[in-house]
């Protein structure tokens, strides 16, 4: 366990001379006194040069794409300790772009004299494959202003070497904020995996309609006008330092024509919003013909959607697929505001599929940015569920009881029957956390505490548990009615969606998230006050093959802080209790449970 830390400058040491006016790069100071530095972790800074910028004087976003994926090339071989190859880039949202300054509207950031500065590392390794965490920011040397642009995340595979395939040395995280990118890591890679399922779910189970498409709007633009079509010849200086085509240099050429096909549609200047995931499907090599495609699949009413694609061929060879992604613009006016955009007439065919395609992207793009966004002093907490938005629901409920139990400052309120109740204050809110050790296997224990209906056997909380809906092997909602502690007020009951998960990696905990849902069938009633959970659950560790630790997680709401305040004033021990009688379950169930078949990671 170790402290958020302080920062400590030494002096720089270099191959032959110490210059005391140049510091060193601040060391993190740890817990115990240890000096620490990320060893995967890569800086980039550059001015932006009028070589950089389009005919806006902007940065040119391409270039920017360009930097980043070097940047986080070189954290990835870092960790790698060999070549590695750019697998892919999770969505970008570039931040700020305009900002108003004493009521002006004024560019703020990627224009030329500025610095762009690019921080990466590696957030975990898997087999062959990692995740490097990219984060840009601007900065204004003049004002001495800073801003951040962008997040993104890339996965890097390293190259097989003479020996064969590479097995990368796990990754160790140290800081609290490590912790945290560590083990969502393993959550955004099972996202990964499912998008494209997800994506035929929204086209085929009608949550996309397609009556919208034969609606007939005035002045719609057809979207072969749209069109774009360019060749590049791959030249030794747009290849690496492996010999490939640099994957920088690919996601530049692509957003250099998606562009150009969003401005025939609005025939001014747009502006880059969005990207979702590029995908490199195969590499490309020296005096390859890259052949760039780009078109509007849909507009909406600020903003388009420009599909992109590149293909590479030798002469005399077939087109090879190597990368495709989904751009989004937006026009911005003089006040800095979207525009209303032009409506697009879809091609026949193919030109359909990608406008529905399109309306299933944008609804992903909004449910995520709801469910991730919403701020915990909101009312209600609830995120409705229905099928479109299960899978990110499902992320976001694991992310959220992962990033509590990345925290490090929690404080001891009291130890007994060798459980150990821990609390947690901040930014407004209380959390706990509950701890116990039991003598079983954890699989088991992780089955056991799964299934929420046998709650109330060791949860005086728990009246009733019933399950609504099995959503899939790993997702269940639930009904939950608990006694109200206030004496003479109704019961309260909860509608709670449970998303468990197996171990990633050996080493990983075992989880079972709690959050609250709203569903149509299980609306609030006279008879019960509702109430919400914001994040719970349990982490499962296996100490051994004959003990584990349990530790529960509640970001206590308004509905939930009276069962636990008197626990935390040290008024009360029901916690206690509550969580001795869930040992002397688990451990008089032990010889009962079977292990579920395993999630698909």
């Amino acid at each position: 366990m170790v402290s958020k830390g302080c920062l400590y400058s030494f002096p720089a040491m270099t191959s032959g001379f110490q210059d005391s006016a140049v510091p060193e790069e601040p060391l993190l100071i740890l817990e115990y006194g240890e000096a620490y530095r990320n060893l995967t972790e890569v800086k980039m800074s550059h001015v932006v040069l009028p070589c950089h910028a389009n005919h806006c004087n902007e940065l040119s976003i391409g270039q920017l794409l360009k930097w980043m994926d070097t940047t986080a090339c070189l954290a990835a071989e870092k960790h790698a300790g060999s070549p590695c190859i750019t697998a892919s880039v999770d969505d970008i949202h570039f931040e700020h772009t305009i900002r108003g300054i004493h009521g002006r509207h004024e560019k703020q950031g990627l224009c030329v004299g500025q610095v762009v500065n690019i921080i990466t590392k590696v957030n975990r390794a898997f087999n062959s494959s990692m995740e490097v965490g990219i984060l840009v920011s601007c900065e204004d040397l003049y004002s001495g202003s800073t801003w951040r642009v962008c997040k993104a995340f890339a996965t890097f595979v390293a190259r097989p070497t003479d020996s064969g395939k590479v097995q990368l040395k796990p990754l160790v995280p140290r800081t609290q904020e490590e912790q945290m990118e560590y083990s969502i890591a393993a959550e955004r890679r099972r996202m990964r995996l499912v998008h494209a399922d997800n994506m035929k779910d929204l086209l085929s189970n009608g949550a996309i309609r397609r009556d919208s498409i034969c609606q007939e709007f005035k002045d719609s633009v057809p979207a072969e006008k749209t069109r774009v079509e360019s060749v590049e010849l791959v030249l030794p200086p747009h290849a690496n330092h492996q010999g490939n085509t640099f994957g920088g240099q690919i996601m530049a050429w692509m957003e250099n024509v998606a562009t150009i096909a969003a401005s025939r549609l609005c025939n001014a200047h747009p502006t880059l919003r969005t990207i979702d995931m590029f995908h490199f499907r195969g590499p490309s090599q020296v005096g390859d013909r890259l052949v760039l495609k780009a078109i509007v699949n849909n507009s909406f009413k600020n903003s388009m959607e420009v599909g992109v694609c590149a293909e590479a061929y030798q002469c005399g060879e077939p087109q090879r697929h190597i990368n495709s992604a989904f751009m989004n613009f937006v026009v911005l006016d003089g006040d800095g505001q979207p525009r209303v955009l032009p409506r697009i007439k879809p091609e026949p065919v193919n030109g359909k599929r990608r406008y529905l395609e399109a309306n299933a992207r944008k609804k992903i793009r909004l449910d995520r940015k709801y469910i991730f966004s919403c701020s915990q002093t909101e009312v209600p907490l609830s995120v409705p569920w229905d099928p479109s938005n299960r899978v990110y629901l499902s992320l976001n409920n694991v992310s959220a009881l992962k990033i509590l139990a990345a925290k490090r400052d929690w404080v001891l309120q009291y130890e007994r029957n060798k459980v150990t109740l821990y609390a947690l204050e901040e930014d407004q809110f209380l959390s706990f956390k509950v701890e116990m050790m039991v003598e079983m296997v954890a699989e088991k224990v992780f089955v056991l505490l799964s299934d929420l209906s046998r709650r109330h056997e060791w949860d005086q909380h728990y009246q009733k548990c019933d399950l609504i809906c099995q959503v899939d092997e790993d997702d269940m909602i639930y009904h939950v009615v608990t006694p109200s502690v206030v004496k003479d007020s109704k019961f309260q009951d909860f509608v709670l969606l449970a998303s468990r998960r197996r171990p990633c990696d050996k080493g990983d905990p075992y989880v079972i998230a709690l959050r609250s849902v709203t569903l149509p069938t299980h609306s609030a009633t006279k008879d019960y006050t509702r109430g919400e959970v914001l994040s719970a659950g349990f982490t499962i560790w296996e100490e051994s093959d004959t003990v584990t630790k349990v530790s529960y997680y509640n970001q206590a709401t308004p509905g939930v802080l009276p069962y636990i305040s008197r626990d935390i004033a040290g008024l009360s021990s029901s916690f206690c209790t509550t969580f001795t009688s869930c040992r002397k379950f688990l451990e008089e169930n032990n010889k009962d449970s079977t292990p579920a078949p395993a999630s698909e990671l």
